[in-house]
């Protein structure tokens, strides 16, 4: 086969598009032939030599993909040859085939195409594990969501309001805030130009956000504390603000609130198993209903995964930018 390969770390140029051994499927495993793959700030993290892949993952960059069942490794039921599917990955997305542990696997949802797939399963399996099952959002809350107009945050935007929560998000641009009100955010913060916590105090009467999802890191611990409500949830899952920041335990205290941070690539099979299980559960209903769709910026060819890079890391996107194989 194809892949996306890292002779050596790197700027996006790193990323060559060359020929790689088949991937077998073991126990408990799938072979898929995929369709398409996203990119994510983890693919970059690890392209530029700061995120190696867990024991045991594939060594190509991509954590998420669709695409059609091509074989069945031992020990697999309830799946068959020619399923169409999408996958939350530890790695090999960027890549002709992957190999899937079968409880990562999901079926593609009514009413979305093969390729736009590829958009859902990383965004969904964060925001709906740290949202949901960590921070346990209720209707009627707030949920405030840095970088809005991500992948993460169209998401995390799409599935607060389908709960019947209260959505403010943060952006740099007026057009990326009109995109998330489109989406259906109820508060709007240029961060460029306006205070988030101000913004928070003066939306909410001073109650503050009752969940936040945040993926700067140390440069925003100390702002997001004071953003929180009483019993407020602060759901790290990124460092792009830097990952040591000091922590006021007193502010913590007074609140009565509570930090967590979690990320899902070297996580165990059994636990991303479950989350994969609840996504499907919860999300896949709401995808199919209409309720919340996969935001897709562009496609581009799977061998230009460099220029998917370059427009992630300029930042000028909003929601998936996807890798597509040639069909």
């Amino acid at each position: 086969m194809h892949a996306i390969t890292i002779p050596e770390p790197g700027g996006p140029e790193a990323l060559v598009w060359a020929e790689a051994p088949d991937p077998v499927p073991g126990e408990g495993e799938v072979l898929v032939d995929v369709a398409a793959s996203a990119v994510n700030r983890a693919d970059i993290m690890q392209r530029l030599g700061f995120y190696d892949p867990p024991p045991g993952a594939s060594v190509h960059p991509g954590l998420e993909c669709s695409g059609t069942i091509a074989a069945l490794g031992p020990g697999v039921s309830g799946w068959a040859v020619g399923d169409e599917v999408c996958a939350l990955l530890s790695g090999g997305g960027y890549a002709e085939r992957a190999v899937v542990p079968v409880g990562q696997l999901l079926p593609v949802p009514a009413g979305v195409g093969l390729p736009t797939a590829a958009a859902l399963p990383e965004v969904v399996c964060t925001v709906w594990s740290n949202v949901f099952m960590v921070a346990h959002l209720r209707p009627g809350e707030t949920l405030l969501v840095h970088g809005g107009s991500s992948g993460i945050g169209t998401m995390a935007i799409q599935l607060a309001k389908a709960v019947g929560a209260t959505v403010a998000v943060t952006a740099g641009t007026a057009e990326k805030l009109e995109r998330c009100a489109g989406l259906g955010a109820d508060i709007l913060i240029n961060y460029r130009e306006q205070d988030f916590v101000a913004e928070i105090e003066k939306a909410t009467g001073g109650a503050g956000a009752d969940v936040i999802l945040d993926n700067m890191g140390a440069k925003y611990l100390d702002r997001n504390v004071r953003a929180l409500a009483v019993n407020g949830r602060l759901a790290i899952i990124g460092m792009q603000g830097g990952r040591k920041g000091e922590l006021d335990i007193g502010a913590l205290l007074t609140k009565r609130a509570a930090v967590s941070a979690t990320s899902l690539r070297a996580r165990p099979l059994e636990e991303k198993a479950a989350i994969v299980a609840a996504v499907r559960e919860h999300v896949w209903p709401l995808v199919e209903g209409g309720h919340v769709r996969p935001v897709v910026d562009r496609e581009l060819p799977m061998r230009e995964a460099a220029e998917g890079h370059r427009i992630v890391e300029g930042s000028g996107h909003i929601g998936k930018v996807l890798l597509v194989n040639a069909v």
